[in-house]
């Protein structure tokens, strides 16, 4: 039997796209409470399926594929720029593909305005209503105000005419960044892109035996699965070491671990892998948030997806895609790297920042691993006992020293150098995950 948070998200992801969406309406129509009604919304913006904007309230909008990450819903926009929506609210849920800077006569700049686009322009009002009739929305900056034609043609054509009190530069500047985070988040690796999903794998139910573990034991090789009682809830994990002299007829209720670790779908690659191998399990669970079954993750799964991901181009930058570029082997045979220090890299003293620096530290260490075909690892401790400041523009050499390393542990050693003196001596212990 489905919850009524169920039941409400449900209701929210058929309403048609551009539909307005209140808690006291949701509340009203399904007889549930308006906490109920406000938390499910809550999540139906976690789900990107609806967004919530100051002074127009919450919308449906359309759920964006990963591979177009990278483009904004006008909502999106009106929340970026503090903006204030003047007409054309149907259209809020679109995406625009491209903004334009109105700055040329009107004749010149029609040429690069085209539907889906967005044209950021000042109080000219001609341009305004040339834009809405190519097929743009229309950012108005400086905090101007529009006629009430263009606010009529905007609703006629659902397009959003937006106004901001912020001037041209700083909005485009702003857009740019908010497109840049989204490329961010398209890169990381969550649970969701990866996951086996429930109709494609096996699980077992409370009332099933260990005549059914060992059955379908024989087609999987991960060895373990989920058990969810009858409203497919989450409560308890089965694998070999639970089965062990059990008899075949023993109902799974009564030998599997209870209250099992499991994740959920917006859980990162990274940390399922660092979670797998601090517990030693080899298979997680993963969960709604109402603990409803949604799959499973196995830790090949996982190393699979941790070298892909590593061989693929990134499209927006973070500090670490930045420190590693800067990373260079100059010796396969003492492990040691070349490193320069980049103004991204520093504070506003103008010294390499600590979390540079720590990057640095584990990236270098975790590159010497692969050198050494162990594969992926993870940072379990890190003790950096001794450091200098590092100036802009310093050449650095990190010496990487494995002092120990067992089939699942390595411990390092490392020592940065700017030219002949020490600047940076630390000591991490990686956990190595391996299939």
């Amino acid at each position: 039997m489905t919850t009524k948070h169920e039941q409400i998200l449900a209701y929210i992801e058929k309403l048609p796209v551009g539909d307005k969406i209140s808690v006291r309406k949701i509340a009203k129509d399904l007889t549930v409470s308006e906490g109920t009604a406000y938390r499910a919304i809550k999540e139906a913006e976690t789900r990107r399926i609806v967004s919530t904007i100051e002074r127009v309230g919450t919308i449906r909008i359309e759920l964006k594929k990963k591979e177009h990450f990278e483009r904004l819903t006008f909502a999106e926009v009106v929340n970026i720029v503090d903006g204030q929506v003047l007409g054309g609210k149907a259209g809020l849920y679109k995406t625009l593909n491209k903004f334009v800077i109105g700055a040329m006569q009107v004749e010149d700049m029609m040429r690069y305005v085209g539907p889906s686009n967005l044209l950021i322009v000042g109080n000219r009002l001609q341009v305004h209503e040339h834009g809405l009739l190519a097929g743009a929305a229309v950012l108005v900056t400086g905090g101007f105000d529009v006629s009430e034609k263009i606010t009529k043609l905007a609703d006629d054509l659902e397009l959003p005419v937006i106004s901001t009190s912020y001037d041209t530069f700083t909005v485009a500047t702003m857009i740019n960044r908010a497109i840049d985070d989204q490329l961010i988040k398209k890169d990381v690796l969550l649970i969701e892109d990866i996951y086996i999903p429930l109709r494609d794998t096996f699980f077992l139910q409370t009332n099933d035996h260990v005549k059914r573990y060992r059955e379908l034991n024989q087609l999987t090789t991960h060895g373990g699965f989920p058990v969810v009682d009858a409203a497919n809830k989450l409560v308890g994990i089965v694998t070999a070491r639970d089965v062990i002299g059990k008899e075949s007829d023993e109902l799974v209720e009564k030998v599997m671990t209870k209250n099992p670790i499991a994740i959920t779908l917006k859980t990162s690659v990274a940390s399922a892998s660092h979670r797998m191998i601090w517990e030693g399990i080899d298979l997680l669970p993963v969960v709604r948030d109402n603990n409803n079954l949604e799959g499973v993750i196995s830790r090949q799964d996982v190393l699979k997806a941790l070298q892909a991901a590593s061989r693929q181009p990134q499209n927006g930058e973070t500090i670490d895609d930045i420190v590693k570029q800067q990373i260079k082997l100059i010796s396969t045979e003492e492990f040691i790297f070349e490193f320069v220090v980049t103004p991204q890299m520093t504070n506003h003293y103008g010294a390499m920042s600590y979390g540079a620096f720590s990057i640095l530290l584990t990236e270098t260490g975790s590159q010497t691993l692969k050198i050494r075909k162990r594969g992926e690892s993870v940072v379990e401790n890190m003790t950096i006992y001794f450091t200098k400041p590092i100036q802009l523009e310093s050449i650095l050499r990190v010496n990487t020293k494995v002092l120990e390393m067992s089939r699942k542990v390595a411990k390092m050693d490392l020592e940065v150098f700017n030219e002949k003196q020490l600047v940076g001596k630390a000591m991490i212990t990686y956990q190595l995950l391996e299939r």
